[in-house]
């Protein structure tokens, strides 16, 4: 299996908390090397260990904000 390698370069804030210590986290990550992307994950406490999560650029982040907002308002 290959070794994945992250670095997160800013982190924006937390969505939610459980019990256990683990945040669903919003970050700048960059995966592998490669260029950065918004990260919306699960990380255990110490970010030694991630859960499943979306990665998005910076176009696709602001189509979604724009969806939110119609799915907040409830159109």
């Amino acid at each position: 299996m290959q070794n994945i390698s992250f670095d997160i370069l800013k982190h924006y804030g937390i969505l939610s908390e459980e019990k256990s210590g683990w945040k669903l986290e919003v970050n700048l990550v960059s995966w592998n090397g490669h260029n950065p992307k918004i990260d919306i994950r699960d990380w255990a406490p110490g970010h030694e260990k991630t859960g499943k999560g979306i990665t998005l650029s910076r176009e696709e982040a602001i189509k979604l904000q724009e969806l939110l907002a119609i799915a907040i308002e409830g159109k």
